[in-house]
């Protein structure tokens, strides 16, 4: 069959059998690579079942594509290379210099004036930040940034640290051009790696690092899963790029294995198949998964380095941001299930119209300090404790004794305000007396340790229309020490 000269190029012109048997990446690749070069949207036969192989390839995709129904099986037990992808959407734009000498935390301009809006990250190697406590312990990473650089020099994505000297700077181009990704039915037969210490991330995934980009309706399997396997990075991983949505997509989780971390012990991998990193503006639209309390499943995200997300009609076991989010962090209409809403960074932190199932309502990550500079807004919310199990809730969890640097100060979250909050908090200890809104911030630490790196405290917390299926009314904290903070609740 002849390749097409004019509209949607098809896998099967370029050799692909559709059988589910024979590899077919080879011919999608090609198919791809030509679409590329002569701009021409893609299009499989949605009765086709492709094949992915076990080939090391990658197909380019530079153009708008509509996978339709098509099924495609992607076989995780035998590979050539595990951390290669198998599609990359790609900018056919190529890099930009930029030269920017410092940046101040905040600042809104910058004097530099490139032909297109480009996303941008600088480095300084001169500070660490992200320095992770706990059993999976690390140094942290040089100081960065990303944030969008427009024609006439205004940024957007809040520049969070300042930087007087910048080691690194990358500039890609944004393209005007939205890139749509529609449909397709992939499953993927789990990989059955062993390895008993450390790390070992498979990608066989979706990569994006094409700015204004849609994914919308595909669907992603995970089955074959045994007792042995190795994490997933994303299988859809979208990195180091701005301006991408992910619609009506269907996800999975994956089941937990275990390795022996940093600090020699043994703990939990996370696999993910959903993963953002550098990302500025990443939205997620009814994206949806099954099974959302089941633990034996770890939670289906995973972000760094973030900026701007929003969160709208999910229903996902649990949203994750690593190493920070700032600007808004937005959750709407959503359910977040047994791993909860978990977050660090700063801006404003939104949840509204949304049920949560974790532990607790917001987990602000102990290992990288419990910290959110600026505020929260619960509007509107149910929340089960737990997923309904036996427990003493906690509103807000945060643990910082102030000992550890992280790299950069550490908040609490300035101002809670609740306004319109339902707990279900029927399935409690006999011993319950209310739910608390903190933890234990600095961890039952002695009253006379030093604490060299000291944790900022919330300064208010309002609270309207907060009901608990229990009756009882929320207290502070367990820690008799909160009551002699300066935090003031307005009821």
């Amino acid at each position: 069959m002849a390749a097409p000269t004019e509209g949607p190029v098809n896998y099967e012109a370029f050799g692909a059998v559709g059988d589910g048997v024979a590899d077919d990446l080879p011919a999608i690749c090609k198919a791809h690579e030509y679409a590329n070069a002569h701009n021409l949207p893609v299009r499989s036969k949605p009765n086709a079942t492709y094949h992915l192989g076990r080939q090391a390839l990658t197909a380019v995709i530079a153009t708008d594509t509509d996978w339709s129904t098509s099924r495609f099986i992607i076989d995780d037990t035998d590979v050539e290379n595990h951390r290669k992808a198998l599609f990359e959407v790609r900018s056919l734009l190529a890099p930009v210099e930029l030269k920017i000498e410092r940046l101040r935390r905040d600042q809104a301009q910058v004097d530099v004036r490139p032909e297109t809006d480009c996303w941008v990250q600088v480095e300084s190697d001169a500070k660490r930040v992200y320095i992770r406590r706990g059993l999976n312990r690390n140094n942290g990473t040089a100081m960065r940034d990303c944030f969008i650089v427009r024609r006439d020099g205004t940024v957007e994505g809040a520049i969070d640290w300042d930087y007087d000297t910048i080691t690194r700077i990358e500039a890609r181009p944004i393209d005007e051009k939205p890139l749509l990704i529609k449909g397709g039915v992939f499953t993927t037969f789990a990989n059955r790696m062993k390895q008993e210490k450390g790390y070992n991330y498979w990608a066989r995934n979706i990569v994006i690092t094409r700015s204004n980009t849609e994914v919308d309706g595909l669907t992603h399997y995970v089955v074959g899963e045994t007792a042995v396997g190795h994490p997933y990075s994303g299988f859809l991983s979208i990195s180091r790029c701005a301006n991408v949505t992910l619609r009506n997509c269907f996800v999975s989780g994956h089941k937990t294995y275990s390795t022996i971390g940093a600090a020699g012990k043994p703990v939990n991998m996370g696999s993910y198949d959903l993963s953002a990193n550098q990302v500025i503006n990443l939205r997620l639209i009814g994206v949806r998964m099954n099974h959302i309390l089941d633990s034996t499943r770890w939670g289906v995200i995973g972000t760094n380095y973030c900026k701007n997300i929003l969160l709208e009609n999910c229903v996902l076991s649990r949203m994750d941001v690593h190493q920070g989010v700032s600007g808004t962090y937005t959750i709407r209409r959503c359910e977040l299930g047994y791993a909860g809403l978990n977050a660090i960074g700063r801006g404003t932190l939104l949840v509204e119209d949304s049920t949560l199932y974790g532990r607790a309502f917001i987990s602000l990550r102990s290992d990288y300090g419990s910290t959110w500079e600026g505020d929260v807004v619960i509007r509107n919310c149910r929340w089960v404790p737990s997923g309904g199990q036996t427990c003493w809730p906690h509103l807000i969890h945060a643990s910082n004794d102030g000992t550890h640097d992280f790299g950069y100060p550490c908040f609490m979250p300035r101002e809670i305000r609740i306004d319109g909050l339902f707990v279900d908090d029927s399935n409690h200890p006999e011993e319950y007396e209310g739910m608390y809104l903190f933890t234990d911030p600095d961890g039952a630490a002695k009253s006379d340790q030093a604490r060299p790196f000291p944790y900022k405290l919330t300064e208010k917390v309002i609270i309207r229309g907060l009901k608990t299926a229990s009756g009882k009314k929320p207290l502070l904290s367990p820690d008799p020490e909160m009551a002699k903070s300066t935090i003031v609740i307005e009821q």
